[in-house]
Formats: C-alpha cells, sequence, structure tokens
C-alpha cells in the first residue's frame, strides 16, 4: 500500500464519518473527493463498493451509541428468594422498540425503487454526475432554508412513539429520493418529517434508525454486485476497505452525538447555507476549469 493512498482513504473516512449523518450528502461528498483526488492503483468497481461498504462501520456507530433504545429483548433477572435460589434469566419484549421498528420496516418498503435510480444515475460520466451533485447540493440547500424560515410552528410529533405508521410510510418514500447523487439520506429524510410536523430531534432519532437497515441493504448489494461481476480485491485494497471502515466508524461517534446535541438548540439553517456554498463552488469549479 502507497502512504499518499493511504492518506486519500483516511481522507475519505474522515468525509464518510463525518458527512454521513449531517444532512450534506456523504455520497456527494465521496464522489467529489474521488473526481478531484481519485485513488490509483485500485479499480473503478472497487471504488464504487468502497463508497457503501464503509457505510456499514458508520452504521456500527449509531448500533454503539443507541443500543439501548434499538434492542428489543428485555432481558431481567430475578433476585434470589428466601431459599437462596439463584437468580432466574428472563426473556422478554419492550413493544415501544418493537413498534419502532415496524415503521422503520415500513418506511423501507419504497427503498426498492431507490435501486432502479441508482442503477439509472451509476451509467452517467464523472461530469454529469458531478453538475447532478452540484444541482442537488443547491437544490435542497435553499429547500432547508425554507422550511426552517417559514416552517414556525410547535412540532405535533415529539418523539418516535407519537409517529404513525402512515407517517413512517411517506418518510420512506421521500427517503428513495437520496438515491439522486448529492440529495442526502439524511437530509431528506429530515426535510421530509419537519414538513409533517415532526420535531428536529424525532427526525434525526428516526433517521438514525432508519440507516440501518437502508444503508446496511444497500451496502450488502453492492458488495454482492461486486463479487458476482467476478471482481477480485487485491490484498492492498483490502487493507484500504479496513482503515477506511475503522476511520468512518470512529468519526461517525462523534459526528451522531454531534448532530443530537446540534438539533436540541439550534435548526438546520447552516447546513443549508454549506450545501449551497459547496454546490456553488463545485459548479463554478466545472464551468472554468
Amino acid at each position: 500500500m502507497e502512504f499518499l493512498e493511504i492518506l486519500k482513504i483516511i481522507l475519505l473516512g474522515i468525509v464518510e464519518g463525518i458527512t454521513e449523518w449531517l444532512p450534506v450528502s456523504s455520497t456527494g461528498h465521496m464522489i467529489l473527493l474521488n473526481h478531484f483526488l481519485p485513488l490509483t492503483n485500485v479499480s473503478e468497481a472497487f471504488i464504487d463498493m468502497f463508497e457503501y461498504v464503509i457505510q456499514l462501520a458508520a452504521i456500527l456507530a449509531v448500533v454503539v451509541i443507541f443500543w439501548k433504545r434499538i434492542f428489543p429483548i428485555d432481558i431481567k433477572t430475578n433476585t434470589l428468594n428466601e431459599n437462596g435460589v439463584s437468580k432466574k434469566l428472563q426473556l422478554g419484549w419492550k413493544k415501544d422498540i418493537l413498534s419502532m421498528w415496524l415503521k422503520v420496516v415500513i418506511a423501507c418498503i419504497p427503498a426498492v425503487l431507490a435501486l432502479a435510480i441508482d442503477t439509472l444515475f451509476s451509467k452517467l460520466s464523472p461530469t454529469t454526475e458531478t453538475a447532478i451533485i452540484s444541482a442537488t447540493l443547491i437544490l435542497y440547500g435553499v429547500a432547508f432554508l425554507l422550511v426552517e424560515t417559514f416552517n414556525k410552528s410547535e412540532p405535533k410529533i415529539k418523539e418516535i412513539s407519537q409517529l404513525s405508521y402512515r407517517y413512517a410510510f411517506f418518510i420512506g418514500c421521500i427517503q428513495v429520493l437520496a438515491a439522486v447523487p448529492g440529495t442526502s439520506r439524511s437530509g431528506i429524510t429530515i426535510l421530509g418529517a419537519l414538513l409533517l410536523g415532526v420535531s428536529r430531534t424525532a427526525a434525526a432519532e428516526f433517521t438514525f434508525f432508519l440507516a440501518i437497515p437502508t444503508m446496511v441493504g444497500s451496502s450488502a448489494y453492492k458488495l454482492l454486485k461486486f463479487f458476482l461481476d467476478r471482481n477480485v480485491m487485491s490484498a492492498p485494497e483490502i487493507g484500504y476497505l479496513i482503515i477506511g471502515s475503522l476511520v468512518a466508524f470512529a468519526l461517525s461517534l462523534f459526528a451522531v452525538k454531534f448532530l443530537m446535541n446540534f438539533v436540541k438548540k439550534h435548526d438546520f439553517k447552516v447546513f443549508g447555507w454549506y450545501r449551497i456554498g459547496l454546490g456553488a463552488i463545485v459548479l463554478l469549479t466545472l464551468l472554468f476549469l
């Protein structure tokens, strides 16, 4: 493994770990980074697979942070009785968490459509794809500013437990748009949830939980496709995947905690302005360089 390539992989892991959970499009950032600072000595198939598979490491961070909120089995231990009988283990189900997972499953149903959209955009040239990323960064940046400026009503849904199954399905339908490069899966689901009257905190949490099956599925699909196309990872590529995943996991721990603390006190306007600024820079780069 070349030192410069390792630095690029570390940078990709940092970008993935931070931007995966912020509403700024991690995939868009990864594509842009690889466009302007491309990896060498790796196959195109590996790059396409790498950008998705290191998301599994980012997902693991959510599982670690929210373990008590997402693990549905209730484990209880009886106390010693008067005869000194040893403790007895009892297992049960946490109904509120099961209900949350049912909402997540319902929201995942429309995700099948995203596969068709992803296939469509995967055939674009790098320049066209970059132009689309620029446009979607700006478009949804403006959307965040508009929603946060004009949507001043008190949220009707302040907890995920108050979210109906119908609204969960609507959020899942909106998530399909994330298949367009530069959209941001977390960004579009948060936007959709805000428009439905969900609080910022509940919207962010549901987005995190929805990411678990969605991103595991997309990563598994890319990994399976990689091997079904008879690709083989070289030793350096395996090393790159491990390094990128470790970095993405570490940075995701920070990013998830940061966003949950941030939305308790602030709105999403700063991310809207960031998206517009980055989109404009990318567009100008395409036009004049």
